[in-house]
Formats: structure tokens, sequence, C-alpha cells
């Protein structure tokens, strides 16, 4: 049995409540354990504490732009390595075209999200209509392929070695951030029946199966993905961002675990979707200042406009690595209590990761080198 040293104190000048009736002209910065989780002290400021003049080591705040990073693949073991642990390997993948070949993760299970385009996905369990703005759950071993008209983009989120599986939602129930109801799965549809006769069943097919990284290929000489019919509580499970109804508090700022998507070993998955501001007049209105010393902290930007960072763009991702503290930029923190705009227009996708995340080879080329620099002002970017 363990406990965590617990004893609530309030020393000095600060507030009895987090987030919230800050004293007039300080800054409040958070200390936690376990991400959100576990137990925290919020320190009371007269500067923002991201004032910092000059930056020096590996450990810093990253960004890197994604949209540039050059060449695509039909495959995905030939997308772009963006960053990885032992337990997580997140890649970019820009698919040209429609696949020939089919691809199954012997590594773990898969979490695709479509960032731009539509698509069809056909594996072991049917077919399954795909449009942006989808997460895609791949079990591991699942056999799949997607066919699209046109180019498509992807985030690809390996849980290496173990499953995805749903937060508890504790107190507001099962049905909150979205009903469950909503998780959609391939069918035994007109549409797989199809890709079962004709040239796509006659031809061989090839499947490039990862494991440790490596790919092997078991050839067919027919389709393999050739059910009839299946019954179980294990499938792909697809949900778009815009089905998600995020959790709210017009008196509290609350904190991005609140938002949590998917769960998996050692990191999760969550969601940031357009939701109102807090309206109480002493509620914090921005992201607080925080220093999360358990976890790297990995923000994807899908679409919308992103409020509390300055020159950000969709398929943008930033890294803020444990070790350091950050929060809003200063454009951002000029709204920290009053905001001009009724409410949030993002969609992003957050991964934080308990385990140091190393980035993958050839991003240099497309990150952007000053963005530590970008808490200061003026903000420019490089």
């Amino acid at each position: 049995m363990r406990k965590w040293i617990y004893r609530p104190i309030v020393e000095g000048l600060a507030s009895r409540q987090a987030h919230a009736d800050l004293p007039p002209g300080t800054f409040e910065r958070e200390l936690g354990k376990e991400g959100f989780f576990g137990p925290a002290t919020h320190m009371i400021h007269p500067r923002p504490p991201t004032g910092w003049t000059h930056w020096e080591g590996p450990l810093r705040p990253r960004a890197f732009d994604l949209n540039r990073l050059a060449g695509g693949s039909a495959s995905p073991w030939q997308a772009h390595g963006v960053l990885a642990n032992a337990h997580l390997r997140l890649r970019y993948w820009v698919c040209p075209r429609s696949m020939d070949e089919l691809a199954r993760n012997a590594d773990g299970d898969e979490l695709l999200f479509l960032h731009h385009g539509t698509a069809e996905l056909f594996c072991d369990y049917g077919h399954l209509s795909l449009t942006t703005g989808d997460y895609l759950v791949l079990p591991r071993g699942t056999m799949w392929r997607i066919e699209c008209a046109a180019p498509t983009t992807w985030l690809l989120i390996e849980a290496t070695n173990a499953s995805y599986q749903l937060p508890d939602k504790g107190l507001v129930g099962e049905h909150a951030l979205f009903d469950p109801a909503l998780l959609d799965y391939p069918r035994i549809d007109d549409a797989f029946k199809a890709q079962q006769q004709g040239a796509l069943a006659q031809r061989d097919w090839h499947v490039r199966i990862k494991r440790a990284n490596q790919i092997s290929t078991v050839t067919y000489p027919y389709n393999p993905l050739d059910a009839l019919g299946w019954h179980g509580t294990l499938m792909p499970v697809r949900i778009n961002v815009k089905d998600i109804r995020p959790l709210m508090s017009h008196r509290y700022h609350l904190p991005p675990s609140a938002h949590t998507t998917f769960v998996a070993h050692r990191f999760v998955v969550c969601t940031f979707a357009p939701r109102p501001f807090e309206t109480d007049p002493g509620a914090i209105k921005v992201p607080f200042f925080h220093n999360n010393d358990d976890y790297d902290e990995v923000l994807f930007y899908h679409a919308g406009d992103f409020f509390s960072r300055d020159n950000i763009r969709p398929g943008m991702l930033t890294l803020h690595p444990c070790g350091f503290t950050h929060g809003p930029h200063p454009k951002a923190l000029r709204n920290m209590l009053a905001q001009p705009k009724p409410g949030t227009e993002e969609y992003a996708v957050m991964i934080d990761a308990r385990d140091a995340l190393e980035v993958g080879d050839g991003l240099s080329t497309v990150e952007w080198t000053d963005y530590h620099r970008s808490w200061q002002e003026p903000c420019e970017r490089a």
C-alpha cells in the first residue's frame, strides 16, 4: 500500500481556490505530480513564470511544421517518424493514393487520426468510410488498407506492446465527452463484398507486417479480407472530433486531463474541441502556467484558431518535455481574465507521455528553432 505525502498548506499571498480569484496583478503556476492526477501546489508570482531571456542546452520547448515534411508513400510503414519512446510511436503519414497492399501492426494497437481528406477503410472486420477529424482505433494484428481518391494526411499513434482503452469518466458518467454508442465500426456491407470479387480477389496480395519495427511480407494468392461475418467485442472503432462534447466549467479552468479521449500504457490521448470560455469574473480563461514534471506534452494542431499559442497553424506540432514551466503566450495572457470571444475555436490532439520522447530523424528540417523565444514580446516567427 502507498499513499502520497499529503498536508495542504496556504502560505503567504495565495488564492484559496486553484485557477481562480488570484491576488490582483499576479500569475499562478501549478507544480504537479503524475500529470494533472496527483498532488499539486499553486505558486503565486508577480511576473509570468516564462519570462526567460536566454536558453542553452538540449532541454527546450520545440515546435515542428509537419506540413513541410517532403514526400509521401502509400505504405504507413514509410511514414515520417516524429516522436517515440518505448511505449509510444508517433508518425506523420502523407498518403498520395490508395494502398495496393495490406498493413498489419504486430507491435501494438494503432490509433489513426485523419488530419485531412476522406478515405475508405477495408480491414478484417469489413468496410468503414472515414473523413477529416476521425479517430480510428485498429487493434493489434488487424489487417487493413485504405482507398482514397485524393491524397490524405494522417497522424499515426502506436501504443507499443499495449492496447487502447477508454478513460474512467468517474462522477460525470459513461456518457460524458462522448456516448460509446457513437463509436462506429466496420460493416460487412456491399462495398466490402465487392472487393472480394473480380480483379481485387484474383491477384496476389502482400501483407506488410511490422514487428519490432522490422517489416516482413506474407503473400496470399487471393484477397485475405474475405470474412463472411463475425461477432465479438474486439473490433476497430471510429469517432470524429466533432462528436466530442468537452467538459465545461464556467467557474474553473479544467486541466487537459478532463479532455482525455483514449488511454494506453504510460500515455493518454486528449482532444481539445470548441467550448465556451469560463464566465466567472475571477476564473482564469487561459491554460494555467504549469510544470507537469512527470510527463512530456505533445500537441498536434488540427484546425481552428489556437487561442493560447501565437504563430501556430494547422499541421504543426509542439513538444513541451518535462522539466520547465510553460503556459500561454503573451498575446493570450492579455485575455487571462476577459476573452473577446464567447468560446474557443480549436481542434487539437494532445498526448501526455510518462516517458521521455525522442525526436525523429529529419525533423530538424521543419523545426521552428526559436520557438522558445515565442514567450517573449514581441513574438516573431523565425
